[in-house]
């Protein structure tokens, strides 16, 4: 079993960041970070195929696990991202039991697909055992996390999480903040009551747990101290802006500049 994912079985907190730059230097000073994982998003950011599997090996070798964040939930799009390199896969705006069976199954038990996958996670027909072992040993480190981050997700969050193989959840606090009636609300006591609900019905299944948000570390501690364990901080993109725009800022208002009109920070949104 893989570092990161003994540390989630045990309900230990791993640490991890976004990051988009696949700049061949970056890695080295990521590694100076103390993370745990790396989180390679590419729902919201532009990463073509060959640019993600570079990352993922790179980050593999230096031992931090990567994790891809994929475009949709189809599974399709999680083997591409395994076939790349990915040791774990984020499946965004995930929303019924049926997509949780389709990532497991695209991220567990590689190489099957189609009607023969299909029936073996419906119960319908058992691997042989010599394929048993060989997907066991393939596929034991990989790692399956849901994205949750809306209103019918939680409604349906019991019968989502009761399904065998996910090791994870991200909640999305933007989206899950939207569709709740409530943009970017995060401290609206509905948000709150929502997080809280998903973090306690992860935590009673032994799921691993996070919240990914671009600003405000004491967030991630809140709810660090409220029960989630995956700690996803920000992303390099946007810590380089938020540093670059306060450093200018200095810059500008010590040699007496600071009436430049700047354009206007905006957080940005996940």
């Amino acid at each position: 079993m893989s570092f990161l994912k003994e540390k989630l079985k045990m309900g230990k907190r791993v640490y991890g960041s976004a990051v988009v730059s696949p700049s061949p230097l970056w890695p080295n000073m990521v590694k100076k970070c103390g993370l745990d994982f790396v989180f390679l998003d590419t729902e919201h950011m532009p990463l073509e195929r060959a640019t993600l599997s570079s990352m993922c090996q790179v980050y593999n070798a230096l031992g931090l696990t990567p994790i891809v964040r994929t475009p949709s939930p189809d599974p399709y799009e999680a083997s591409k991202a395994m076939d790349a390199g990915a040791v774990g896969i984020v499946a965004p705006y995930l929303e019924t039991p049926e997509q949780i069976h389709a990532l497991v199954g695209a991220v567990k038990y590689r190489p099957l697909k189609g009607e023969r996958l299909d029936t073996i996670l419906a119960g319908e027909s058992v691997a042989e055992p010599e394929l048993a072992q060989y997907i066991e040993e393939r596929n034991s480190d990989n790692i399956v996390i849901a994205n949750i981050e809306s209103t019918p997700a939680l409604e349906r969050l019991d019968d989502m999480l009761d399904v065998p193989g996910v090791d994870g959840v991200f909640i999305g606090p933007h989206d899950l903040s939207c569709s709740l009636g409530l943009p970017e609300d995060y401290q609206h006591p509905r948000f709150k009551s929502a997080v809280k609900e998903i973090i306690k019905k992860c935590r009673e299944r032994d799921i691993a747990v996070g919240i990914h948000f671009p600003d405000w570390p004491e967030y991630q501690v809140e709810w660090a101290n409220a029960g989630a364990t995956i700690i996803i901080y920000s992303a390099d993109i946007f810590l380089y802006a938020k540093q670059l725009e306060q450093d200018m800022g200095f810059i500008k208002k010590q040699l007496g500049d600071d009436h430049i009109d700047s354009s206007e920070s905006i957080l940005p949104v996940i």
